[in-house]
């Protein structure tokens, strides 16, 4: 069988994007990726032990990722490495099925997002509520940052089941923290803040982490360092044959879903930031395959999942990054750090890294969107992510997003019934007189209901109860002209009210019905009960059509006006 290369997503993304690509473009790349290199090696450095694995396996991450993902990806702006968000779901799964099986949870975690891309599933990841989407990134950080005490504090603690459990720990037993470790956080976290104040073309995290390590060098500090590196890219510690669990692959599925999962939200909220910043838009599924195939292989080098990274995505573009190539020379600089400069980042002190990761947990947060909640008095937006934070930290990825989005869920259906509303009537002349209709009288039995809003099973009860005064009229006009969607139960209860009239010998007739309500009508034989010809599009329309039947075979309730009723004519 031969496959024609050319008729690939990823060719075509690849031509339009090297079209043109020249020296002067090739300039850009370059500078952008020394930069995004220098802004990326601490972060891989600080991520991988965030992530419970070596310094050594972050960097070989952003690596991996740097090439495969790079140029199998939908974007050119996009950078793929270890990311603060993945590391909290990380050091649990490393914590409970050890490296191995946070190797094979990244290989599923690969399939799953392949999958994604391969049947266009990526457009769902929108689906989930921002309020959900802020909840459980302010969780992360908090993993993050709980996660970096000992480090901060140059302590070692028990291992705990989960964040809260360390938390408490921390409570009830205080640690006696190493002040040497503390002057490391506090100059790589001043640094980080002082430094973009005054050029945000050098990374503070470099800059800080450098002054913390040559200060506790020549002073001789006696603090835990990050330790050897290895000067290759295949590591001792990496996926093989021998090492898969196969008697707990079944229980990994739950945290490889999870990391799909914030894999592919990840990446992909990381384009639309990037398609805003350069207004080249991104093939989401074409992104998926490239995340999905990148951590298929990142197990077997030694790394672990990586993700597409806001932040230095962001630098690349900002510093004039046109193409993937960017992202291919950023790996460079990481291979050049491996090889040349590991003994020099071996000696780095761990508090430094606790520094970059505090800081990264505290900008992760989007305070943006946290005060605009708390601005507006968004109460089930500042439930929806304050559930979601809770869960996140006490439970896992998965479980806080389901339940995140289950409670929006709710809210949402509370809200959507709040706003279905049912307006009863008599036949307003005066209204029809401005519409062009010449009605001199209107049959007292003859009423209209205006219908708001969805009409589901959260609004049925209500919409029911309002229709409780029907039983005291001939004629009901139902206007649905502002029902944009009716459910099963919708039409169940409508189906009710209609039979309900017609055992009284009423008749029932619906005006304004959307198309979306009529086919619903037309599916649950709605239609069929009241009759084509008892549809209108306007309710005036229908209220007409009423009286002149009225006229034709008499109403014993407007006997008593009968020169008024032969009148009725349209002007």
């Amino acid at each position: 069988m031969k496959i024609n290369l050319g008729k690939l997503p990823i060719v075509a993304i690849w031509r339009r994007e090297f079209a043109g690509y020249n020296a002067t473009t090739f300039r850009r790349d370059v500078l952008a990726g020394l930069t995004v290199g220098a802004v990326a090696l601490p972060l891989a450095l600080a991520f991988g032990v965030a992530s419970g694995v070596t310094p050594a396996a972050g960097l070989v991450t952003a690596i991996i990722s740097g090439l495969v993902i790079a140029g199998l990806g939908g974007a050119a702006y996009q950078i793929s490495g270890p990311t603060g968000a993945m590391s909290a779901i990380l050091i649990v799964v490393a914590q409970r099925y050890e490296l191995s099986g946070l190797w094979v949870a990244c290989i599923l975690a690969g399939l799953f997002l392949m999958l994604l891309g391969i049947f266009r599933l990526g457009r769902y990841i929108a689906f989930i509520p921002s309020p959900v989407i802020t909840g459980f990134t302010s969780g992360i950080a908090l993993i993050i940052a709980i996660g970096q005490i000992d480090n901060a504090l140059g302590v070692v603690t028990p291992k705990a089941e989960n964040t809260l459990e360390k938390l408490l720990h921390y409570v009830t037993n205080p640690p006696l923290p190493d002040w040497h470790a503390l002057v490391i956080v506090a100059i790589v976290m001043i640094t980080m803040l002082i430094l973009p104040r005054l050029s945000k073309n050098i990374p503070g995290s470099l800059v800080g982490i450098a002054i913390a390590s040559i200060l506790a060098l020549l002073l001789g500090w006696n603090v835990k360092q990050i330790g050897a590196i290895p000067q290759t890219l295949l590591l001792d510690q990496r996926l093989t044959w021998e090492s898969i669990p196969w008697n707990h692959v079944t229980d990994l599925l739950s945290p490889a879903i999870s990391i799909a999962a914030l894999g592919a939200i990840e990446s992909l909220l990381c384009g639309a930031v990037g398609a805003n910043m350069t207004g080249e838009p991104m093939d989401s599924n074409q992104e998926l395959i490239g995340q999905g195939i990148g951590n298929l292989i990142i197990p077997f080098f030694g790394g672990v999942p990586a993700t597409a990274a806001i932040a230095r995505s962001s630098v690349a573009i900002k510093s004039g990054g046109a193409t993937r190539m960017t992202s291919f020379i950023h790996a460079g600089v990481l291979i050049a750090s491996v090889f040349v400069l590991g003994p020099l980042i071996g000696q780095i002190p761990l508090a430094a890294l606790a520094g970059v990761l505090l800081m990264t947990a505290w900008r992760m947060n989007e305070w943006e969107s946290i005060q605009f909640f708390a601005r507006t008095r968004m109460k089930h937006a500042l439930a929806a992510m304050f559930v979601t934070m809770l869960a996140t930290v006490a439970l896992d990825l998965t479980q806080a997003i389901l339940i995140g989005i289950a409670i929006s869920a709710i809210i949402y259906l509370q809200q959507s019934a709040g706003s279905t509303a049912v307006k009863g009537e008599p036949v307003n002349l005066e209204r029809m007189r401005t519409q062009g209709h010449n009605l001199q009288i209107s049959c007292p039995k003859v009423h209209v209901y205006y219908l708001t809003g969805p009409i589901f099973f959260g609004s049925v009860h209500s919409v029911l109860e309002s229709f409780e005064t029907a039983r005291d009229f001939r004629t009901l006009i139902i206007s649905m002209r502002g029902v944009p969607m009716v459910d099963v139960m919708g039409t169940q209860a409508l189906t009710q009210i209609i039979e309900e009239q017609h055992k009284r010998g009423g008749d029932v007739y619906f005006s304004g019905v959307q198309p979306a309500v009529r086919e619903m009508f037309a599916r649950t034989e709605v239609l069929q009960m009241v009759g084509e010809d008892k549809i209108f599009w306007g309710a005036d329309l229908a209220i007409m059509a009423v009286h002149r039947q009225h006229t034709e075979t008499g109403c014993i309730y407007c006997r008593s006006h009968p020169e008024e009723l032969t009148a009725i004519q349209e002007v």
